[in-house]
This record gives C-alpha cells, structure tokens and sequence, in this order.
C-alpha cells in the first residue's frame, strides 16, 4: 500500500532530527565511543520456519487527542488500545486480523508475505500486552517462502474452518491455506478466480476478503473486495466466488477506499475505509451494509457508524474484526499497517459496538 504519513508525526521527527544536527559536537563524541558490535535481529526475509519474537505495547488510555475523556465516537465505545513494537526487524506491516471467540488467540497477516499468531493479554476489558508471538514465512506451493516468487502485498486474510484466504493485492491473486496441515507452516495453492480480479488496477486489487458462514445468506460464498478497482460510474469493484459467482460495486463516497471487511453475528457486513490526502491526512470509516443486498450485478451501500481523523489515535488502519465477550458485548477489534515506517505506528484498538 502507499505509505500514509501523517503531517504532525511528520512534523515531530523533523523537529527531531533538526534537533540533533544542531549538536555536531554530540554526534562526534558517539562516534569516539567504542561500541560492541550489534546482535543481528532476523527479518521476515531470513526466516524459513517460524520463530518466537517479544512484542513490547505501550497503553492507549484514550482515543481522542482533544477530549481524553471521551469514550463514544458513533456507534464505537472505546475500550483499550496499544502501540506494538518488535526488535523484530520483520514486525509491521499488519495488513489483516484474525481472533478466536474468546478475543484472544489471534493469526494476522503481514503484507510483506508473513504470518503472525499470538495471544492478546487482558486486564479486565482492557488489552495489556501480547504474548506466545510467532513470526512465519507464508509459504507456496513448492514449500518455498512466497517472497522468493515476489509476491509480496499479503494485504486480505479470511477464515472458512481450517481454510485460510490470503488476497495478494499486486499479482491479484488468492491462496488458500489447509492449516489442519501444519498451521502457518501449510502451503497455499492458488484458487481460480473470475477474470475481473485479474484485470484489477496494479495496487488497488483485493483488499478484503470474508467468507459468509452456514445460516447466513450466500452462505459458503468467499466476498472479495477490491481496494479501488472502480466501475465505469466509479464504484469500488467486489466479487461473489465459490457456491455464487458474480460482480458487484461498492458505492464509493467521499474518496473512501476499502481496507478491510468482517460479518457481524447478526449477518451485517461492516466495511473498514480509510483515505488519504497530503492536506487533510489520513481518516477513516466504518460502514455497515446489510448482507442480503450483495448480489451479482448490485451496487450496495450503508450507513457510517464509526469515523476517525487525525484527532483521534490512528494511523494505517487495515484489519478489522469481530468477537462477542461473555458479558454479551460485541468487540470490534483494528489494527494498522506501520508500512515499516518510523514515522507511523503498529496500532491494536478495541471498541464496543453500542447498538
């Protein structure tokens, strides 16, 4: 994806570095230092089976830079976040989320070709730390790491069982991974797909992709949604495949792409959009779609429920998912993409839907 930069961390580094070259004497003086040699830290690059990584999180207290104390935003009750980082040089990048009924157990996607699996640590409602981390190299049909084929931008990630779907934005193409055969270490075998994925824009191809679960309409059906593949009216292009087969469109507004996608138990579709812009900055939105609307040839639409800009505690945001608590509360659950850039941040927020 394009690196999205917001102007007032922009700004902050810029201080930051013009601070230093401010003081050559300091910078003669480290370079006197005698310093030990660094221990090399592996990437998601040198790695051909998975490893155990630390994760350190620094608490977000609240969502809103202008009002701490607010908690509502929408439809969204804020309930915890974290800033991630790793000496994991290969930690970032996170482009999809996945977790288990519980919230805690979790798979997530990099999208420079590369699994993730952990569990989220809880004190009360509120998340506290990561743990169990592994990093693993998503392999190919050979076995092979999918980078040794370039095949980078891993940026969709959908959960069928045991099944996982992986969209690859650039080539535009899905994988799909058995993990009842090794987990992260299955290979993916590329699935047939209709001949629009192919022809998406080059990095504007499949962003989202859900699979619809028995008891829901077009149960069975992999939903897959172009990033800004656009129609000839300038909607976003989506794609019904597997038990139904069909193009639909998205109603794009306000220069709204889509990132991400999950079902809520009740069968909604919520739709997580950002944009960008060198004046405004970044901003994103969630909208809900009702489920019974998608249909081959249809153009869907809904309501915004959640919106965010630069005020607020966000960066890349990409993945979005869903679980219900046992007090009944249904947890929306966002992670950003960092573009492994230190002017952007790997974000974890959490929200209740308040419906």
């Amino acid at each position: 994806m394009r690196p999205l930069i917001g102007r007032r961390r922009l700004l902050k580094y810029a201080a930051a570095g013009l601070s230093v070259a401010a003081v050559p004497g300091v910078a003669l003086a480290q370079t006197a230092v005698q310093r030990p040699p660094k221990q090399t830290v592996p990437d998601e690059f040198s790695i051909t089976a998975p490893v155990s990584i630390e994760v350190n999180a620094r608490p977000l207290p609240s969502f809103d830079t202008r009002d701490r104390s607010r908690l509502r935003f929408g439809e969204l009750e804020y309930r915890s976040g974290l800033i991630l980082t790793s000496r994991f040089r290969g930690f970032g990048g996170l482009s999809g989320l996945r977790l288990d009924a519980k919230g805690e157990r979790f798979i997530a996607i990099s999208d420079k070709g590369g699994w993730f699996t952990g569990r989220i640590v809880y004190k009360g409602r509120e998340m506290t730390g990561l743990d169990d981390v592994e990093a693993s190299p998503m392999l190919g049909p050979d076995g092979k790491p999918i980078t040794s084929r370039g095949w980078f931008d891993t940026e969709a990630f959908a959960l069928d069982g045991s099944l996982v779907y992986v969209g690859l934005e650039r080539v535009n193409q899905i994988l799909r991974f058995d993990f009842a055969k090794g987990f992260t270490r299955a290979h993916g075998e590329l699935i047939q797909l209709p001949l629009g994925v192919r022809k998406l824009p080059y990095n504007k191809g499949i962003e989202a992709l859900v699979v619809v679960p028995k008891g829901l309409p077009l149960a069975g059906t992999l939903i897959a949604i172009s990033e800004r593949g656009l129609d000839a009216q300038g909607n976003i292009t989506a794609f019904l495949i597997g038990k139904t087969l069909g193009l639909f469109s998205i109603r794009r507004t306000d220069n709204f792409d889509v990132s991400d996608a999950v079902l809520l138990p009740s069968g909604s579709l919520l739709l997580l959009e950002r944009k960008f812009s060198w004046l405004g900055g970044v901003g994103i939105r969630i909208r809900r779609v009702a489920l019974a609307s998608l249909a081959p040839g249809a153009v869907i639409d809904g309501p915004s429920i959640f919106e965010a800009d630069l005020g607020h505690e966000i960066d890349n945001m990409e993945g979005i998912d869903v679980h219900v608590t046992p007090e009944g509360d249904t947890v929306l659950t966002l992670v950003s993409d960092d573009n492994f850039s230190m002017i952007q941040r790997n974000l974890l927020l959490q929200f209740t839907l308040v419906e």
